[in-house]
């Protein structure tokens, strides 16, 4: 910290220190989860009760702890299966109440608790995970700070909750300290620690007119910025409040299994009672019995079925958070996988959505050249706030070049600017309005020039020097970094070449589209037109995937089977409507965020047909043979846990990369 700030920390001692502190970790322990915390106390007193048998302890004390057992890992699924019983349905939680019992019934206290033990592990797997899918959303409401300071009109300085702050109160950002609010550097130079919110290995250097968000670690300078969303409109916040219900929702195959889940119970209870009743009634044995008839229902019950879906699922919606695109439901991560046709509206998703100086054309011989021609031209748009002569400004602060001062500057509406750069008086703007003061010579060679360079799809600014037309800027918008891979990689995923929608001019849809790789183009498409041929390609079977970031995307996002906004940069309704979004706007996750969809597909159907082959071969062996009631619960209860871990096994990094 410099002197001069450090003087000017001491003067507010109500000012948050410079150095803030790191966010504090969201990460759940599992500890926290009440499911781990009863599944654990119920493991420890199936082990002690185990131990005390062993050892030869009176029967009433492993009894105690076996009951103890009971109590702490079945009462949560026992009062769930109570509620559904009360709604007229049966679930499985009942069901496996009543195995647990009926095994203590038959003396098997032991088979029984271990039942509990096994069932409340399972559960406490699914819980943990559904939190961990959580955590990653969560985890970004602690990036901002809770103070900042603002600047009041006299220009000293108060010290608020960042909550408090409203778009254009202006802060100050000290050098290591979290920035506050989404907003635009008014002055001062920093590097921006991003990474947070955007990914980015390195910090990125800020000065006046870039934007920051909150959230993001302040380096070595002090910044002024202007705030430009309230806290609750803030990145952190929007992205927050989309993803917030990601785990609640369930995906398509988990609701099909819930509809034939009380169906397949209703089942199991009958064959079970026939199983027990059916002997009876010829004379068998009690006790063997009700054995065969409890083993029967212990291995017939879908907890690894039911259980084969949600953790893949819930695992890849937490991994692709780690990464940057946040899907609001397991029922979008299961359908972004059945993805065959990606549309991409073009400015700001394909490309950046900001206009660039693409190339400088001279036109008058022992005029101005390159260097000079941009170096007038940014001293006349220097004042001006119009986007295409900030790209002006900008071309000529990349390049190094110093922007004397201007005078006489005068912003002309439709036509461009006007301004005295030393002796001299330029001119830049539309070159539809400037030609028209020039002689019939310079004029005709300017508007070959011009007409040129609008054939390749670019906006084309003319410079007047003196009176004479000196050079043409042709500005366009700059691809997004990777986009012709995305689009590559997307056509060998999907089978089918993405297509591009947008309402810009089709001579400048084309010219993206060419540079991506595109060969469909829909260019100067209406809302309702988007909409159409989204619609059309669905009726055809498709499963159309739209990527945008615009007001006018919104419906078309909403009637495609997936929606996915650019979340940097995505007007509010977009990112509401969206099923997805890629916060860090890489066009590259999203081919990624596909392949791991339709791992996590994969994933599913495996743990579906290990669930089905365990309950086949266990439901088989009680019918033809003797299952040990302890034989059953192992390898039924572990068939539940083995497609509850496979399924995590989608949180690994190797899973996104893969």
């Amino acid at each position: 910290m410099s002197p001069t700030d450090q003087a000017s920390a001491r003067a507010d001692p109500a000012a948050p220190a410079a150095d803030s502190p790191a966010p504090r970790s969201r990460r759940t322990r599992a500890v926290a989860v009440p499911e781990v915390r009863w599944a654990t106390a119920a493991t420890a007193l199936f082990s002690a009760g185990a131990l005390a048998q062993l050892a030869g302890a009176p029967d009433w004390l492993w009894w105690a702890l076996y009951l103890a057992c009971y109590a702490t890992g079945g009462w949560r699924p026992g009062l769930d299966g109570l509620r559904a019983a009360r709604e007229k349905t049966l679930d499985i939680d009942l069901l496996m109440i009543a195995a647990a019992l009926g095994a203590a019934a038959i003396g098997h206290i032991l088979d029984g608790a271990l039942l509990i033990v096994i069932f409340a592990v399972s559960g406490a797997l699914e819980a943990l995970a559904t939190r961990r899918t959580a955590d990653s959303v969560r985890g970004l409401l602690d990036l901002a700070p809770d103070r900042a300071r603002r600047l009041r009109p006299d220009g000293t300085e108060e010290s608020v909750d960042a909550a408090r702050l409203v778009v254009h109160d202006v802060v100050v950002v000290r050098p290591g300290e979290r920035i506050g609010a989404d907003g635009e550097v008014l002055d001062g130079r920093s590097d921006v620690d991003r990474s947070s919110i955007t990914g980015e290995p390195l910090p990125v250097p800020a000065s006046a007119g870039d934007e920051v968000f909150a959230g993001t670690l302040n380096g070595a300078g002090t910044l002024r910025v202007r705030v430009s969303r309230d806290s609750s409109a803030s990145v952190l916040a929007r992205i927050v409040t989309l993803v917030e219900d990601a785990s609640a929702t369930k995906a398509k195959a988990q609701l099909f299994i819930e509809r034939i889940e009380q169906r397949y119970s209703v089942a199991v209870v009958a064959a079970t009672l026939a199983l027990f009743f059916g002997p009876l009634a010829y004379g068998a044995d009690l006790q063997p019995t009700l054995l065969r008839a409890m083993t029967f229902m212990i291995v017939a019950s879908p907890c690894a079925v039911v259980l084969s879906t949600m953790p893949p699922l819930l695992s890849s919606i937490a991994n692709a958070g780690r990464h940057g695109v946040l899907a609001k439901s397991a029922v979008v991560m299961e359908q972004l996988g059945a993805t065959t046709t990606v549309a991409f509206d073009k400015t700001g998703t394909l490309t950046e959505g900001t206009p660039r100086v693409t190339g400088v054309e001279v036109l008058t011989g022992g005029g101005p050249d390159t260097h000079e021609l941009l170096r007038l031209a940014a001293a006349a748009e220097h004042p001006s706030e119009h986007p295409l002569g900030r790209a002006v400004v900008r071309a000529a602060t990349e390049r190094g070049i110093a922007i004397p001062r201007a005078t006489e500057f005068e912003a002309l509406p439709g036509r461009g600017v006007r301004a005295r750069v030393g002796a001299r008086r330029v001119r830049v703007g539309s070159p539809a309005a400037l030609l028209a003061g020039c002689d019939g010579t310079a004029r005709q060679r300017a508007r070959t020039e011009v007409e040129r360079l609008a054939a390749t799809g670019a906006t084309v600014v003319l410079v007047v020097v003196d009176g004479v037309p000196a050079g043409l800027f042709a500005l366009g918008d700059r691809l997004r970094p990777l986009a012709r891979q995305t689009v590559h990689d997307l056509a060998a995923l999907t089978g089918n070449t993405p297509i591009l929608l947008t309402g810009d001019a089709d001579t400048a849809a084309r010219s993206v589209a060419d540079e991506v790789g595109i060969g469909e183009v829909h260019a100067g498409l209406l809302p309702e037109d988007k909409v159409e041929l989204v619609r059309q390609r669905e009726a055809r079977g498709e499963r159309v995937l739209v990527v945008g970031d615009g007001v006018n995307d919104a419906p078309a996002l909403a009637a495609a089977g997936c929606g996915m906004a650019m979340g940097r940069a995505g007007a509010d309704l977009t990112l509401t409507t969206a099923d997805a979004v890629v916060v860090r706007d890489e066009l590259a996750t999203i081919p990624a965020v596909l392949r791991l969809s339709r791992r996590a597909r994969r994933f599913v159907v495996a743990n579906l047909a290990i669930a089905a082959s365990f309950i086949v071969a266990l439901v088989t062996w009680p019918l033809v043979g003797h299952l040990p009631l302890p034989v059953a619960v192992a390898f039924h209860e572990g068939s539940t846990i083995l497609v509850a871990l496979n399924g995590l096994r989608l949180l690994r990094e190797t899973a996104w990369r893969t």
